[in-house]
């Protein structure tokens, strides 16, 4: 069910999930501008999409997404791949980046809520685990190898470069392969089982953190 039921039924929830998945989003597109910066393309800074600030970030078509459906995405931040210094390494940093946040703030909550600093059942213990699912989803949706998706990108830095050419000339139609799979249901197994992968990852790092 999107958010945009809760409108009315709950206004107050609606407005705190709605940030809490904006700003999950954000902060995925972020990291993939930080990073490529590290990585010695400016691209990103140069267009001011290296800011939290949402208005630099909102695609409309994704914001009405995330109200209707619960799941949307932000403007891709704009990357210059050829600019990156060690471009395989740097390619799969820069693709890496976005997913890494999302695992990052999950495992962050989880620290929160098992360390006692926020407490179960409080208002901040109740939309942490919110938090967490959230991030984890994004997370792993994408790490699916499907174009315009991150996963897709990691696997382009393993490939040699003809077979980096002819995955990439699917990406024009990715979306719309992306979309007839969600809405038939066929990426239902996949997704799943990124969740399982990103949720055991997470684990492990919060038990080793801990």
């Amino acid at each position: 069910m999107g958010l945009a039921a809760l409108l009315f039924t709950n206004p107050g929830l609606f407005v705190i999930l709605a940030v809490l998945l904006l700003y999950s989003v954000i902060a995925h597109e972020v990291a993939h501008g930080w990073v490529a910066h590290l990585f010695g393309d400016d691209t990103a800074k140069r267009y001011g999409r290296l800011t939290l600030n949402p208005v630099s970030h909102i695609d409309p078509l994704g914001l009405v997404s995330l109200f209707l459906v619960g799941f949307g995405w932000a403007k891709p931040v704009p990357v210059n791949y050829g600019n990156l210094r060690s471009s395989r390494f740097g390619l799969m940093s820069v693709a890496l980046a976005g997913c890494a946040a999302n695992i990052l703030i999950a495992v962050f909550a989880l620290l929160l809520l098992q360390t006692g600093i926020v407490e179960l059942g409080s208002f901040f213990g109740t939309l942490l685990p919110i938090v967490v699912k959230i991030n984890i989803i994004l997370g792993a949706f994408n790490l699916i190898p499907i174009p315009p998706l991150d996963g897709s990108k990691i696997l382009m830095s393993f490939l040699p470069a003809k077979a980096q050419e002819s995955f990439s000339r699917i990406e024009p139609y990715g979306f719309f392969v992306l979309i007839f799979l969600l809405f038939t249901g066929l990426l239902n197994p996949v997704i799943d089982f990124m969740q399982v992968l990103v949720s055991g990852f997470i684990v492990f790092l919060f038990r080793f953190l801990r």
